[in-house]
């Protein structure tokens, strides 16, 4: 589909609990050729998004009284202009991003027929290898949307199904990894404990991980937002459960 083309989406945010919640690992490409749900509301293989993230080189940026606005470039397409509104009563902390790597969270939006993101979150990249890792969530995501197998070239190689066939898994839908959805989901069944779950019970529960992706995934998902701790730094309990 193209960008102006219209469709009455299958899955509507009230189809599912947890879709507001979902963040889809995105290049700028998709985001400016995703079909037209309405006004501030779009969708990829009609899957309509909600929060998404990209990972571009930030080429500028203007300071406003209320917001800032970057130019992101992901070199897929044109910069993504994304905007995000500060605390006035904070001094701004954007000159450190200028010609450097962001992570953006936040949702897509059109104003005066131009596309740009709302960021709830803009992050500075440090580790150069998240920005491969992004890309590897994103092909991840195509996949899964596409219902396409494709080989390392990204061709082609069959068809698994069609469009529309249902919402990828939550997982892919909120840029986690394979590790970091599998210790979400430990704290996730324990969250009804008082005090969460703690840090040693999570080690034995999932042993046969090593605690260095353990605690990465924990800094990931506290930083994210999906889980948050309790009585101590040791003690997590999931944002949703």
């Amino acid at each position: 589909m193209s960008a102006g083309s219209e469709y009455r989406s299958p899955i509507s945010p009230q189809s599912s609990s947890s879709s507001s919640l979902w963040i889809l690992p995105c290049t700028v490409s998709q985001l400016l050729s995703a079909a037209t749900v309405n006004q501030d509301s779009f969708a990829l293989y009609e899957q309509e998004l909600y929060q998404v993230s990209v990972v571009g080189l930030v080429r500028g940026f203007a300071p406003f009284v209320t917001n800032v606005q970057y130019s992101v470039d992901d070199m897929t397409g044109p910069p993504l202009v994304v905007k995000q509104w500060v605390n006035t009563e904070e001094p701004l902390k954007t000159l450190q991003c200028q010609g450097k790597y962001v992570k953006v969270i936040g949702s897509l939006r059109n104003f005066n027929g131009q596309r740009s993101m709302l960021a709830m979150d803009v992050r500075l990249i440090t580790d150069l290898n998240e920005i491969t890792s992004h890309m590897m969530e994103v092909v991840r995501a195509h996949m899964q949307l596409s219902r396409k197998t494709l080989d390392v070239n990204m061709n082609v190689l069959a068809a698994a199904g069609t469009r529309g066939a249902g919402p990828p898994e939550p997982g892919f839908l909120r840029g986690l990894s394979a590790v970091q959805e599998q210790v979400l989901e430990a704290i996730r069944r324990r969250s009804y404990w008082d005090q969460g779950l703690g840090l040693d019970e999570l080690r034995a529960e999932l042993s046969y991980l090593r605690i260095a992706d353990i605690r990465t995934s924990l800094a990931f998902l506290l930083n994210e937002g999906h889980v948050f701790s309790t009585i101590d730094e040791h003690h997590f309990k999931a944002a949703e459960y």
